[in-house]
């Protein structure tokens, strides 16, 4: 049963997290996911949309206002997620419904793109999920954060605080994707914006505004755009935060032995 693979704690635990919701905080991230899913998509047309792991709805919200498709729908493993989205005013949102994390509950290509955004690194079965949004659709967008550095074992209490059991780089995930039968067509590394870097900076950790703090802030991200444009791509994922791709189904199967 898929309910079975679900860890009993997880449905709890985020539906804890959107109770304490942070509305500012999660917009914020918001804007700039749904950003990265307009210029990988840039070119194509959809018409019928489904967001897998939809949070709060906010990425929904943002990509309903710039008009990226006419029909959307959504599914969320906790209830309070799916109270959030109900609750927002969504333009041409048709659907919202909880899930049990590994079925969906939609017939076979019902859906012209998948959007799976910050969603992977939370998923004990990954290869399952993968499999069921390739039944479902026929294009798909994914975002991961980069959580994969040097050292990354010394932090592991840290990325298990935010619920990331799983831990990427671009490499690792087209791997995995390409062994699970999709075709990365079009691919977006990005750094955490200095908007973002303030607003956690000055009000999750209630830090004084300073001058010399955005300047700093300014500096870091023009110098790590710079060293990433003249290092290349192992530069480029050095410094990335995030990574988004755009991928098609190729119809096959992954053949394990």
């Amino acid at each position: 049963m898929a309910d079975d693979k679900l860890s009993g704690n997880v449905k709890t635990a985020y539906d804890e997290f959107y109770q304490k919701h942070d509305e500012a905080w999660r917009m914020l991230g918001a804007k700039y996911k749904a950003q990265h899913i307009i210029e990988v998509c840039a070119g194509k047309t959809f018409k019928k949309v489904l967001e897998v792991g939809a949070g709060d709805g906010s990425i929904l919200k943002y990509l309903a206002d710039a008009n990226f498709a006419p029909e959307y729908h959504a599914v969320e493993i906790s209830a309070s997620g799916v109270a959030h989205i109900q609750a927002r005013d969504i333009k041409g949102l048709a659907s919202v419904q909880e899930f049990d994390g590994y079925h969906l509950p939609f017939e076979d290509d019902s859906f012209d793109l998948i959007i799976l955004s910050h969603v992977l690194e939370h998923v004990e079965h990954e290869r399952l999920l993968l499999r069921e949004l390739k039944r479902v659709a026929k294009n798909f967008v994914i975002e991961i954060p980069l959580d994969y550095k040097p050292g990354v074992d010394k932090r592991i209490n840290h990325f298990l605080a935010y619920g990331h059991i799983n831990v990427y780089t671009p490499t690792s995930l087209r791997y995995l994707l390409k062994t699970e039968g999709y075709e990365v067509e079009k691919d977006l590394t990005s750094m955490i914006e200095p908007e973002v870097t303030k607003f956690n900076t000055y009000i999750n950790q209630k830090k004084s505004k300073s001058l010399v703090t955005d300047l700093k802030i300014a500096a870091e991200f023009a110098v790590k755009g710079t060293l990433s444009k003249l290092g290349g791509e192992k530069a480029t994922e050095r410094y990335a935060n995030a990574y988004t791709v755009l991928c098609s189904k190729t119809g096959k199967q992954a053949n394990i032995f």
